[in-house]
């Protein structure tokens, strides 16, 4: 039987799940951060290197200890969209959906009859390996891995309703980094159109039947929720292990993070 998702089952009973990213390769690093209690643990192969032995030691590490794990994938062929999930990661974050057409093509690649035309094998460990009935799997897959469109550029923005109300995916994510530099702002969080496209974000997925999902941290978490989100992604290793590191170094006296570094390239 596949694995259910935690994530969504929270979602679904009006729960709203933890988050929390991992840059680094190592899975004992996901394995960690699932230990601790978080409810879904997200790695990265837009951004991040991570060969398919790594995503598979990351989704062997999450299930562990029955946590989910989002994968944001690669934008590329449908191979690139569907491996993550025959891997059996639990979901896929898609980055810059770009218009309504491009959200459609995405729906159509990665979900099963009756809803799209997703690639069928069943002989991975989504389907365990042919032990799964090939009906049952097409059925459960579509129900319990989740797909989420993320919002990260102002291109969207006229169909954005449009895209809220299409069927066959979960969420939709409301990126704000990007989304800053693409509307000439970069790093300006408190800019009128960004503060303006995250509360219409969560307000067009709530009144469409999706889930609101973006990226905060603790000091934010409730005015998100207010806002309307459900599902947010708080913190990341590499913040937590640079914050201990810099404290560690400060003990020590060290005023200037780098500095080794930058003495190196100063005489090479």
């Amino acid at each position: 039987m596949m694995r259910r998702s935690k994530v969504l089952h929270m979602l679904r009973d009006g729960e709203k799940p933890s988050c929390f990213k991992v840059n680094l390769k190592d899975a004992q690093v996901a394995e960690l951060a699932a230990m601790c209690g978080f409810d879904c643990i997200w790695v990265d192969q837009e951004h991040i290197g991570q060969d398919w032995a790594t995503l598979q030691a990351h989704v062997w590490a999450t299930k562990s200890q029955d946590v989910d794990l989002m994968v944001r994938i690669p934008r590329g062929s449908y191979s690139d969209y569907i491996r993550a999930l025959e891997m059996d990661a639990t979901g896929i974050l898609v980055p810059h959906i770009m218009s309504l057409q491009d959200a459609k093509e995405v729906v159509h690649m990665t979900r099963f009859h009756p809803v799209g035309r997703r690639p069928i094998d069943g002989g991975n460990s989504d389907g365990g390996y042919t032990i799964i009935d090939f009906n049952e799997y097409i059925v459960t897959a579509n129900r319990e891995r989740f797909v989420i469109l993320q919002i990260e550029d102002p291109e969207p923005l006229d169909e954005l309703e449009e895209i809220a109300a299409l069927p066959g995916y979960d969420m939709l994510f409301f990126g704000p980094g990007d989304f800053s530099q693409g509307i000439g702002a970069p790093g300006e969080w408190d800019n009128p159109l960004l503060v303006e496209t995250r509360k219409r974000v969560a307000e067009l997925a709530n009144k469409h039947g999706k889930y609101a999902a973006t990226v905060g941290s603790p000091d934010n978490l409730e005015e998100l929720y207010a806002m309307g989100y459900h599902f947010v992604s708080a913190g990341a290793d590499v913040i937590g292990i640079k914050n201990y590191c810099l404290s560690i170094a400060q003990a020590f006296g060290s005023k200037e993070p780098m500095k080794n570094v930058k003495g190196y390239l100063e005489k090479n």
